[in-house]
Parts: C-alpha cells; structure tokens; sequence
C-alpha cells in the first residue's frame, strides 16, 4: 500500500471516528448551520424499542414507520395499497396468498452486512421475519396477527409450508381458514421485513440497532432524551416527479413527558410538529365546542379528523388474578353500574373541548364503517339505574363496597379525578393510583392490576381488530384480551365472522359481540377519540388518517422560515 493512499485511508477513518463521537446536539447544530431539513417531533410516552416485533405502542410504530417496509401500507383512505409487493393472488378458497416482490430492494447499509453494503431484500427475507414473530424465543407482542390465521400442522403446530419462498421473488403464505381482513394485518409495522443477519449480530439488542428499507436510516438512540434518524440516500421510492424520496434530512424525536411543556415546547417552534394535546393546553388551540381558535390557526397548521382509537377502562375478569374471589368487580352488575353513573357528553364537552365523541356505543369506534348507534346501544348517563344495579348486587348507596384502585398513568389524571367525583355520588369509592406508562403497561399485560385505564387504537381498520380484545385465545401478555374476558357464544361468533365473506353479515356477526361485551362489562368505554396534529406553517405535505400513522417521506419544509436553534 502506497504512502499516499494510507494517508488518505487514514484521514477516512479520522473522519469517521470523528463522526461517530460528535454528539446528538452537535450534528443537529451542523446539519442547521448547513441548511439541511431537520424535522422534529415529541413522543410523550418514550419509546421502548426500534425493532417491528415489538411495534406495540404509537411510539414504537411511529419510528418504525421510517425505519422499515412491508409487503402493504395503508393510504389516507385506509385502503390496502402495495409497499414492498409489486403483484398478488388470492386463491378461490381465500387460503393461499400468492405475493410478487419487487425488485431492487435493498435494506439499510449496515456493518452486519458484507462490506457494510446493504444487500437485496427476497421472499425468504418475509418468511424469515413473519416466523421470527410467532417464534416463542422472539416473545414478540405481534405473534397474535399470525397465531390463530396461518396453517397448522396435525399436531397443531405452524406448517412448514405457511410460510414459503418460491425463488428469490415470490412468498406464499398460506391459512387456516379465510380471513378477510388479511391484507389489512399486513399492512402492519409487526409485519415489517428485516435481515437475518442483524438478528445473528445483534439478538435481542436488535431493538437499538435497527436495519430496514425504509426512508430513514438509524444514527442514534439516547434513550429517554431523543432519536436520531437520517436520510436513506438509497431510498427504492420515489415522487410523482421522479424525485428521490424522502425530501428530509433527518428526524429528530425528543421524548419530554409532559405534554404540556411538549405542547409549549411546539409554541415556541422548536418541534416541528405535534400530536395530541392535553387539558392544560386544549384551550389555546380549542374552543369548547370543538371549533380551532382563529388566532391559533393563523400561526400554525391544524388537523382535526376521526381517530381510530377508543378509550376505556378494563376490569379484569379472570379471579386467578384477585386474592378475593368474591371481589365486587367479578360481579357484571358492579360493573354495569361503573358505566350507567358516568356522563361521557359532559365529560367530552367541558375537559376535551369536543375533541371526541361520547362513547355511548361499544368497543368500535365511529370511524369504522360497521359503528352503528342504532344497533349497539351503549350505556348512557343513568345514575338512577347504577343505584339501583348496586342494590342488586348487595351494596345499596354502595355501603359495603371496599375501595376500588383505578390504576392510570399520568397525562389522564384530569379526566380520572372526573370519573372518581361521579362513581362517589351513587356510593362507589375509588381511589387512583398513578405509574408511568411502561411500568403501568406491564402492569395491564401481566394481569397485576384488576382495573385500569386503557386504549386501543387499531392496528387495521376493521371492527375485528377491536373485538380480538375479547377473544379468549388471544390473553395477554401475547395477545391483545387484557381483561381476560372469556364466553364460549362470542369466541364462536369471532370464529365464524372471521371465516364470513359477505361484509354484511360479517356486521352483524360484530354488532352480536358488541352486544355481548357491553352485557359482561368487561371494559367502561369513555370515548372514541379524533386526532389533533399541528404543524408548523412551513411544514408541507404531512397528510393524515384515521389511524394517526407518521409518514415522512413525503414531508417537506419550506426554506422561507428559519430554521430551529437546539437549545441547551
């Protein structure tokens, strides 16, 4: 090796090191004072892992979304459209699902690959990651989507062949019996394809190494400060101009908890965009009826639209999880009770602003096509019948009833102290206790807290998605029923609903299990929720749905505005 050419090998590898030791705040100063576009957002509740397996949370999914593709994505009118699949077949009998990728496709540069070049993405790739996620080693919190849909064996277990590679290009995945909605599952970032050979690196520890397709590649993960993600310079997708897509920089994610400083944080235009605001600063953005404040909306961006997320309280019903098998919430007429003395119009109107609807129906939330109020009556404001419930049930004006613990965690505190002042005018105490998110969510999955406060936002835009709650084969912590609800009449509807072609019939199979589930009282549903994102004025092309997805890769930011300053 000549003398020239070591010098320059070496100047490389200062550089790099260089590189590599300067710090979160110092690239996003250099990259500002070099004019690039550093889009920012806050992400409340923190985030517990970059890797699609565990995209449980909106935290997780938001980065996952720029990390990673999958077969499926879903458009602003959540329509099933292609990401990472160029063509497909379904066979008559809607078993066999026969996927075309497209070529070209390459995952991230990375060091777990030969030469640090990211090599092309195959149909093995997609069985790979699909048997990683049902595999009980992954312990992933997405082996659900899979579990009761895909082939299995005489014994039982998953067919060899559920998952196929057919030559580099072509995947089959075949199922147990049909399921409409299967699309729509993978559209889902559990879905998402990785390589092997990041798994082989780095195991468990892939969560803070991700590698993928997608728009935005990882730089750095300071966890509980923020998330550095840059630019995929090698990006597959492109605009309707034939522009190289993404026309970001990088994205920058803090992770303040307090939504309220985030909220004042965004005011003062350092993040570039918001989503969702808590009571303190609902009032700036938000009349009370619902309306957005004109001096608001003239400083920034605002979107206001349905949101599929339902918020509510679960009761667990399993009495393994109670020391007092006669505890009062194993009996549905206290639970009946809980929800009759709650008036969730006043509730949405004077601490949410309007933001939401009243959630005087089921588990589905108003922006799926099978909510209908005319068939699935909930429970309405009727604190007369919750009296006379609890009489019923042994403890009239609730004398006898014991203390029930409400566990939440912090941003839904206003609204809970609410719900405490109006079970305590028919006689129930309760008392509220508050963890942080992480610790509270484990707390749920693991059947530690017998009632707590929860919200389901789904994961594909099908009422099915919500009523896999109550399914009694999907108990958490590996599947989504966290109240251990179990009946053996709505298992043999979701059953038989899933294997329904005719979307009618399926609506009414789903209104029949609504129906069910508001009889049991397993969860106090207190409404469906709509999504407000504001973005700065200079912010262009940050779409939205009723899933509340993040998509960059098509977001711009116009120059006219100066750029953000980080502040120490």
């Amino acid at each position: 090796m000549g003398k020239s050419t070591t010098c320059i090998l070496l100047a490389a590898l200062l550089a790099f090191a260089s590189c590599e030791k300067k710090s979160s705040k110092d690239y996003l100063q250099e990259s500002i004072a070099q004019g690039k576009k550093i889009f920012r957002y806050n992400q409340a509740e923190g985030l517990s892992s970059l890797d699609p397996a565990f995209a449980r949370n909106q935290a997780n999914v938001w980065a996952a979304n720029q990390l990673y593709n999958g077969l499926f994505e879903l458009d602003a009118d959540l329509q099933v459209t292609p990401a990472l699949v160029d063509s497909w077949e379904i066979s008559p009998d809607g078993l066999t699902y026969t996927f075309r990728l497209r070529k070209g496709i390459y995952f991230h540069d990375s060091k777990v690959f030969a030469n640090g070049k990211g090599r092309e993405v195959t149909a093995q790739d997609f069985v790979y990651s699909f048997k990683r996620i049902v595999s009980p080693a992954t312990n992933s919190t997405g082996a659900w989507i899979f579990n009761d849909k895909v082939l299995h064996d005489a014994q039982g277990k998953f067919a060899v062949n559920c998952f196929e590679a057919i030559g580099t290009h072509t995947l089959k995945i075949r199922l147990q019996k049909p399921f409409p909605p299967f699309l729509e599952v993978l559209s889902m970032p559990y879905t998402y394809v990785i390589p092997h050979e990041a798994i082989e690196k780095y195991g468990k520890e892939f969560r803070e190494h991700p590698v993928g397709t997608g728009p935005f590649v990882f730089r750095s993960w300071d966890e509980g400060n923020d998330l550095i993600l840059v630019k995929n310079e090698k990006y597959w997708r492109r605009d309707a101009e034939n522009h190289a897509l993404p026309y970001l920089d990088a994205v920058q994610v803090s992770f303040i908890p307090d939504k309220n400083q985030a909220f004042r944080t965004f005011a003062q235009g350092k993040l570039s965009f918001l989503s969702g605001i808590e009571e303190g600063s609902r009032d700036a953005v938000l009349n009370k009826d619902g309306s957005i404040k004109e001096s608001f909306s003239q400083r920034f961006h605002v979107q206001k639209s349905p949101y599929l997320n339902t918020e509510y309280l679960g009761i667990q019903l399993d009495p393994s999880n109670y020391a007092d098998k006669n505890h009062p919430l194993l009996d549905k007429r206290v639970r009946q009770a809980l929800n009759y003395a709650i008036d969730r119009r006043k509730m949405v109107t004077f601490l949410q602003n309007n933001l939401g609807k009243p959630g005087t129906s089921g588990i589905i939330p108003n922006a799926i096509p099978a909510f209908d109020t005319t068939i699935v009556r909930g429970y309405d404001y009727n604190p007369e019948k919750a009296q006379q419930l609890l009489k019923e049930a042994g403890y009239p004006g609730g004398n006898g009833l014991p203390t029930i613990t409400l566990y939440i965690n912090p941003p839904h505190k206003e609204r809970c102290e609410y719900l405490q002042k109006q079970w305590a005018a028919i006689g129930v105490n309760v008392s509220i206790e508050i963890n942080q998110f992480t610790a509270h969510q484990e707390m749920v999955d693991n059947g530690r807290v017998n009632f707590f406060r929860a919200s389901w936002v789904g994961d594909y835009p099908d009422a099915e998605n919500y009523l896999s709650m109550f399914y009694s084969k999907n108990k958490a912590p590996f599947g989504p029923n966290k109240t251990g609800f179990k009946n053996t009449v709505f298992d043999a509807l979701y059953e038989n609903a899933q294997m329904e072609s005719d979307m009618f019939i399926r609506y009414e199979m789903y209104s029949q299990m609504e129906k069910l589930v508001l009889e049991e009282a397993p969860v106090v549903v207190l409404f469906y929720d709509e999504a407000l994102r504001l973005t700065q004025s200079n912010i262009e092309g940050l779409g939205s749905n009723a899933m509340n997805n993040l998509s960059l890769e098509k977001v711009n930011i116009r120059p006219t505005l100066p750029q953000l300053t980080i502040n120490n």
